[in-house]
């Protein structure tokens, strides 16, 4: 439910953006020409059992699969580790160059791919493993099983690692008013207008497209935020792309606050967020 939502914060589309995205569903043959340009961000769910084909396009007159559908949107994979290891890996490109070349006898073809992928999962086959109530009664065995089928260079290249608790029957009964997603996206937009307006000149767009070259000249640390990640990186055994990760995400978090510069809250909070590397890829 909260990923189906992520679409209502994302930043309001570019004429471009909206201009590719039409060009990409009409060669897959799922425009509707009657509604003519599309104009919100696309959501892809693929059921787990689609093959990497689906996935990622093809076919002998090669089209867009599901990663090219959503771009500029977001593609979801719900329960992750149900879907075949093979499948997952096809991923690892895509996600790291923003597009994806399908090559085929008669034709080598092209397709943006520059998607937001959001994965949920459970924390072991029963679902219980680290509750409260101490239910689980998965073997540390069928738990490695389970959370293998997700490989360390694919985790890498997801930025955020979010645990979700069960939800209290007081916070579902409460009357409590929570900010809409119209209130969220004017934060995000915001966000977004000063990113431009830090890369206007390098023709790139936002902060996940910075470069190791660029992440030194915008992702500049303070000397006790510099000792906060390094312990991190150490204590974890981060790689050096999940370092990038970090760096990019705690800028990301400095736009959202207004702040100029990254702070040691910003890559703290940023570390906060490799919570799979802390928990399970220890196993």
């Amino acid at each position: 439910m909260l990923s189906e939502r992520l679409t209502t914060i994302l930043p309001d589309l570019t004429f471009n953006e909206a201009l590719e995205i039409t060009k990409i569903h009409s060669i897959a043959g799922e425009l509707d020409t009657q509604k003519g340009l599309i104009t919100k961000r696309p959501f892809r769910r693929p059921h787990h059992t689609s093959s990497p084909v689906s996935i990622i396009g093809g076919g002998r007159i090669p089209k867009p699969g599901e990663i090219s559908l959503a771009h500029y949107g977001v593609l979801f994979l719900d329960e992750i580790p149900e879907f075949k290891k093979s499948t997952l890996e096809v991923l690892r490109g895509p996600l790291e160059d923003r597009e994806v070349t399908i090559s085929r006898i008669s034709s080598t073809l092209t397709y943006p791919a520059n998607f937001v992928l959001i994965a949920s999962m459970n924390p072991c086959p029963c679902g219980y493993y680290g509750t409260d109530d101490n239910k689980c009664h998965c073997s540390e065995q069928a738990i490695s099983r389970y959370i293998g089928q997700i490989s360390g260079p694919l985790l890498d290249r997801i930025d955020l690692h979010i645990e979700v608790k069960p939800v209290e029957y007081k916070k579902i009964s409460s009357d409590e008013q929570c900010e809409s997603s119209k209130e969220i996206r004017k934060r995000v937009n915001n966000a977004r207008k000063i990113q431009l307006q830090r890369y206007k000149d390098l023709n790139i767009y936002s902060n996940s497209e910075l470069t190791p070259d660029l992440m030194g000249k915008f992702c500049k640390l303070d000397t006790g935020s510099k000792e906060l990640l390094k312990n991190a990186f150490e204590r974890l055994g981060l790689s050096g792309r999940a370092y990038g990760r970090i760096l990019k995400v705690a800028r990301t978090i400095a736009d959202l606050d207004n702040s100029e510069n990254i702070q040691k809250m910003h890559i703290a909070e940023a570390i906060q967020y490799r919570s799979l590397d802390r928990k399970y890829w220890k196993h």
